[in-house]
């Protein structure tokens, strides 16, 4: 039999990485069948280019999964976060999934996804230093 190495780096090579997302895919699907995973993006714009804020995540397994939401600074306060994830809902929806979630560590997110109508689920605390990151959920 051959040794094992085990190598730590944090520059992976596109194939290595597309090879551990295969193989983890292949995994899953055998396991609990395929997720239909779906980017999902929602974008606020000014005129024909100018973003305004956006939206990115993934719909998988029934469930709309929020990673990203940006608010540039001089729109925030104005509802748009709410839209955004109303839209991203709404196209879960579309695609049939049952539940959505979302995580941060801002307070102030925190406040907004909770109006919105999600629920925290758990937490980490010190996620970064000094903040407690929030997982939150809803369902659709």
């Amino acid at each position: 039999m051959t040794a094992l190495s085990i190598d730590v780096t944090d520059t992976p090579s596109a194939e290595t990485l597309g090879a551990i997302g295969d193989r983890l895919t292949a995994f899953n699907d055998a396991d609990v069948g395929p997720a239909g995973r779906r980017p999902l993006v929602v974008a606020a714009r000014e005129g024909p280019g100018t973003l305004l804020a956006g939206l990115s995540g993934y719909t998988a397994w029934g469930w709309l999964y929020v990673q990203w939401l940006w608010i540039d600074e001089g729109q925030r306060g104005q509802g748009l976060a709410g839209a955004l994830l109303a839209a991203a809902e709404a196209e879960a929806r579309a695609r049939g999934c049952h539940g959505a979630y979302i995580d941060t560590f801002s307070p102030v997110a925190l406040k907004v996804y909770q109006r919105a109508g999600y629920a925290p689920f758990g937490a980490l605390a010190d996620f970064p230093k000094g903040r407690t990151r929030t997982f939150l959920q809803k369902p659709l």
